[in-house]
């Protein structure tokens, strides 16, 4: 079980550029002089329909905002303005209903905040204009699903070449159109004079070479991640090009990459060669197999690295050698990293001095994924009641924490939001995210909860159409429900 970076196969969809729509010949749409020489590069992931005077604060950002102008003020230069701030990509304007052509002064203001401003002739509804963004965003989402699932194929080839390392930075580079370091262990200059040993400890390279600046700032970056207590991950900037860096294993070594434009798949692709670098490069006990564990890791059955169990999955905490423990558990698959400790077990576990353990209810192979989580709860409320030992008990969301562990996480959790916050978000999460039963069930206008909602994101700094948020929050609004003398009602 090492520790690196999620590997996902399913990149975030990328925005659409506006040069996209401009050439779809059906819109027809005209970018103004306003627009200046930037608006085919700007990237639209949205799109936004009003006519009122200031919808600035309806606007998440990266929006191409749509108006007929039937309210626009006299002050365009304002409106644009408040546009800009609030993070619009761009702005189309419709001719025909309320102007016959677009305000002169309005594509005077675009020009001087740098607005691109399109023009949408009377022929193409708003609605044609918004079913070309999705459709276009659906094929770019296409694109880089295609080209993230290439690559994990071409990286696992690489991986089974007798010289994987090496290989799998070339293929990394190659399919990033960039540049790939694998800084070992204690390793301090990540230059390209020091990747020219053939053993572990020798730092390697692959792909372009990078400008005196960029390749300075790169090495900053490995150093700072592969430091102890350093960053899970990191990223900067540098002559043009776009660094990252991520920790393998939790031995000190890290893979850094650079790449002159980023795209949407990138972390995904470099997520997977993480880990692939983890297996290959890290230290294992005896015993495991790296083979079948990669195999699983490459969309596998868990039962190619494991047998038909049923297993445990532990999660650890204390002072001992996880090794020692892990030889007590009769184990090998062990992932020591930091304070907590990751183990898979055939026997279930009983306690044990100098360790707090959380314990999973048995499974198979391919039910591993949910025994983890498992294991994880039962650690959290081992330590909240300073037990040796906590196992995973069923009967719903409730009986998996303390009471009294749950409200304190609830109150920690909606701290950031006064009542009137906390009521609009418990209607919101009940009716399931619909702005207008909502709206109804509060007694206020739809963008009266649009607006709270958002500022509950803003003020709670998660994402509201995260599933795993939405089903968090909840639990924790109905605990607060349940306590009389809860300070948020």
């Amino acid at each position: 079980m090492p520790a690196t970076p999620s590997a996902s196969a399913t990149p975030p969809t990328p925005g659409v550029e506006l040069a996209a729509l401009l050439a779809d010949r059906e819109l027809g749409l005209r970018a103004l002089t306003g627009a200046g020489e930037r608006a085919p590069a700007v990237a639209v992931h949205a799109v936004h329909a009003s006519e009122m005077a200031d919808p600035s604060p309806y606007l998440l950002g990266g929006e191409l905002l749509l108006t007929a102008g039937a309210q626009l003020e006299a002050d365009a230069d304002a409106y644009v303005a408040r546009l800009v701030a609030a993070g619009a990509a761009a702005l189309g304007f419709g001719v025909a209903p309320v102007y016959e052509e677009v305000p002169p002064e309005l594509a005077a203001a675009c020009a001087r905040h740098g607005l691109p401003l399109l023009e949408v002739p009377p022929r193409t509804p708003f609605t044609a204009v918004a079913r070309t963004v999705w459709r276009l965003m659906a094929e770019a989402r296409t694109r880089e699903l295609r080209r993230v699932t290439e690559a994990q194929q071409s990286l696992a080839a690489a991986a089974a070449r007798p010289d994987p390392v090496p290989a799998l930075l070339r293929r990394l580079a190659a399919t990033l159109g960039g540049h790939a370091t694998l800084l070992p262990a204690g390793g301090q200059d990540p230059g390209r004079d020091a990747g020219q040993g053939t053993g572990q400890a020798a730092t390697r390279h692959a792909g372009r070479d990078l400008p005196p600046e960029a390749a300075g700032a790169l090495a900053a970056l490995l150093t700072r991640v592969g430091a102890p207590g350093g960053p899970a991950t990191a990223t900067d900037a540098a002559a043009g090009w776009q660094l990252t860096a991520y920790p393998l294993g939790g031995e000190g070594q890290v893979l850094g990459v650079a790449v002159p434009d980023r795209t949407p798949g990138d972390h995904a692709i470099t997520a997977i060669a993480a880990v692939l670098l983890t297996l290959l490069t890290t230290h294992r006990p005896a015993g495991t197999e790296a083979g079948a564990l990669t195999r699983l890791l490459l969309g596998g059955s868990p039962a190619e690295a494991l047998g038909p169990g049923p297993w445990h999955v532990v999660h650890a905490r204390g002072t001992g050698d996880p090794q020692a423990l892990a030889a007590a558990l009769g184990t090998v698959l062990v992932d020591a990293r930091g304070e907590e400790v990751r183990l898979l077990a055939e026997r279930e576990p009983g306690p044990l001095p100098g360790w707090r353990l959380g314990v999973s209810a048995p499974a198979g192979p391919g039910a591993l994924a949910g025994a983890e989580a498992q294991a994880r709860r039962a650690l959290r409320r081992a330590e909240a009641a300073r037990a040796p030992l906590a196992r995973h008990t069923a009967g719903g969301l409730d009986a998996l924490l303390d009471p009294a562990e749950a409200l304190t996480h609830a109150r920690e959790l909606l701290a950031p939001l006064a009542p009137e916050q906390v009521r609009t978000l418990r209607a919101w999460l009940a009716h399931h995210g619909s702005w207008d039963r909502t709206a109804a069930a509060l007694g206020v206008h739809r963008n009266t909860v649009r607006q709270r909602v958002a500022r509950c994101t803003a003020l709670l700094g998660r994402d509201l159409d995260d599933p795993d948020t939405r089903m968090e929050l909840w639990f924790a609004l109905r605990t607060l429900d349940r306590q009389d003398n809860s300070p948020v009602t």
